[in-house]
C-alpha cells in the first residue's frame, strides 16, 4: 500500500493571492467567494492518484477550516488540526482524539503559560485560540517578537514555537504531523506500506522525516538537512504539479493498492 501525506496550503492549493496562472480550479469558498485555488493540472492528477494510492492530507487546519476545501470528492481519511483529530469519511475518530489529548497531557501547564504570556502581548492583534486543547494559535503584528518573548518564556523541550507570516503557533512538541503519520500507519494495519510524504514549511518537518520518500522545497531541504529526497525548486514549475507528477509516474509502474 502506498499512503500519500500531503499538507494543504502552499503544498497542493494556493490562495488567491498566488499567482498559478490562468487554469486553475476554484476549491475553497468563504464567505461568498473563492479564497484557494489548485492548478487545472494538479486537480486532474489529484484525482487520477486517488484512485490508485490512499491519499491523506495532514493539515493545521481546525475541522471547520479544512471542510471548506472542496477537492472533487471528500478524501476516506484526513489528519487535521496538525495531526490531532482524524476524519474517516467526514466523522471525527473520538479514539483518536482522546489520544491526542493524552499526547499532549505534559504540555497542558506550558499551553496555559502560553495562552496567559500571548494575552498580555502589545504585538498581538487577534484573539488567541486555544485549538481544542491541542495547541495555540493567534496573529501578531510582529510575530519575530512575539516569537522570541514565548521561546523565552515556555519550556522548549515540551512545546514548540513556529511563526508562518503573521500567524504564531504555540505547539506541543509530541502533537507534530510526523506522530500523526506514525499512529495512522498502525491504524490502517497494513503489511506493507510505503509512504510518500509531501510539504512545505516547518511544520511539515516531522511527516517529511518519516517518510520513505518526501518532497519539498530545496530551501526547507537545506535548512533542515533534509537529504534524498524530492527537491523543488521555482524552476520546476509550481510546487503542487510538481509533487503530483512525480507520484503519477510512480503509480503507473506499480500497483500500490
Amino acid at each position: 500500500m502506498l499512503i500519500f501525506h500531503a499538507d494543504l496550503d502552499n503544498t497542493l492549493i494556493y490562495s488567491y493571492k498566488h499567482d498559478i496562472g490562468s487554469d486553475t480550479v476554484g476549491v475553497e469558498r468563504y464567505q461568498g467567494r473563492v479564497i484557494s485555488y489548485m492548478t487545472g493540472s494538479s486537480y486532474e492528477m489529484l484525482d487520477q492518484i486517488r484512485k490508485r494510492v490512499l491519499f491523506v492530507p495532514v493539515t493545521t487546519r481546525t475541522v471547520e477550516q479544512y471542510e471548506r476545501i472542496d477537492l472533487g470528492s471528500s478524501p476516506r481519511f484526513a489528519l487535521v488540526c496538525n495531526g490531532g483529530i482524524l476524519l474517516e469519511d467526514g466523522q471525527e475518530d473520538e479514539r483518536w482524539y482522546e489520544a491526542s489529548l493524552e499526547l499532549v497531557r505534559d504540555a497542558e501547564d506550558e499551553l496555559q503559560l502560553g495562552e496567559e504570556c500571548l494575552h498580555k502581548d502589545r504585538n498581538r492583534n487577534f484573539e488567541v485560540r486555544n485549538v481544542r486543547g491541542l495547541f495555540l494559535f493567534t496573529k501578531s503584528g510582529n510575530p519575530s517578537a512575539t516569537v522570541e518573548m514565548l521561546r523565552q518564556k515556555l519550556d522548549k523541550s515540551r512545546v514548540d514555537v513556529f511563526q508562518n507570516g503573521e500567524k504564531v503557533y504555540v505547539v506541543p512538541r509530541r502533537m507534530n504531523k510526523g506522530e500523526a503519520c506514525r499512529r495512522f500507519r498502525k491504524r490502517v494495519q497494513s503489511e506493507s506500506v510505503y509512504t510518500v510524504a509531501a510539504g512545505d514549511s516547518e511544520f511539515d518537518i516531522p511527516m517529511l522525516e518519516t517518510a520513505e520518500l518526501y518532497m519539498a522545497p530545496a530551501t526547507l531541504c537545506d535548512l533542515y538537512g533534509l537529504k534524498d529526497g524530492g527537491r523543488w525548486s521555482e524552476k520546476d514549475g509550481i510546487f503542487s504539479d510538481f509533487i503530483l507528477s512525480r507520484i503519477l509516474r510512480m503509480t503507473e509502474t506499480v500497483q500500490w493498492i
